[in-house]
């Protein structure tokens, strides 16, 4: 039930999408399994700090071009001419957005930065029905506060539905050598935005993300 839209907007040499995190990353492993299959590319992705502790992982993480995110690496990945995948909201919008599709970047801005330092292009992208395949329960007050504590993800998530997803990608928003940090990172919240208002039905609704596994055709509201 995956589908992969506007693959035009992905520059043949280096750039950065920037996506908004469903409550698991599913959606990316499938946009980069489709990227690696049909186009023979592939995409390194930023992942939080606390993936790279689990017991076993290493290999995985190595294999798949997972990376911490210190900016300089970052930014030598893309000046290799890599593209290279992040999501702003992290484990927090994972965790604590909702069928709203509520975007939780918080004052992050260091993509931006790299960007900006690698003069390399920002691609939006979105997944439809991302938080109707998997929910969590970051709704309860005590589980974020918990959290914000000892920042590991110990909201509980059920789901796993087979729901349709789409990704999106939108027009890419192009290096600008006199944009500020500031200046981008809100053009490129304003442009994922833009894909969910265009893309998704607020709020979301499992039983209509499963019923539209049926449908020949995507929906363009």
């Amino acid at each position: 039930g995956y589908e992969l839209h506007g693959t035009e907007n992905i520059p043949e040499g280096p750039g950065l999408i920037v996506f908004y995190h469903g409550a698991t990353p599913a959606d990316y492993v499938y946009f980069m399994a489709r990227l690696l299959i049909q186009w023979k590319r592939t995409c390194h992705v930023v992942a939080d700090h606390f993936v790279f502790r689990l017991p076993g992982f290493k290999i995985l993480l190595d294999v798949h071009g997972v990376m911490h995110g210190p900016r300089e690496e970052c930014v030598n990945a893309l000046k290799k001419g890599c593209l290279l995948a992040i999501a702003p909201g992290g484990v927090r919008e994972a965790l604590f957005s909702d069928e709203m599709y509520t975007i939780i970047w918080g004052d992050r801005k260091g993509f931006a930065q790299v960007a900006i330092d690698a003069k390399v292009p920002i691609i939006p992208m979105f997944t439809q029905n991302v938080r109707e395949g998997v929910r969590t329960l970051g709704g309860i007050k005590i589980l974020r506060s918990l959290y914000e504590r000892i920042r590991l993800p110990i909201v509980p998530v059920y789901g796993g539905f087979p729901v349709k997803l789409r990704t999106f990608i939108g027009e890419p928003i192009p290096y600008d050598p006199n944009i500020t940090a500031e200046e981008l990172t809100a053009k490129t919240k304003a442009a994922v935005q833009a894909l969910i208002e265009k893309h998704q039905k607020i709020p979301g609704n499992i039983f209509r993300a499963l019923m539209e596994r049926f449908q020949t055709q995507k929906k363009e509201d």
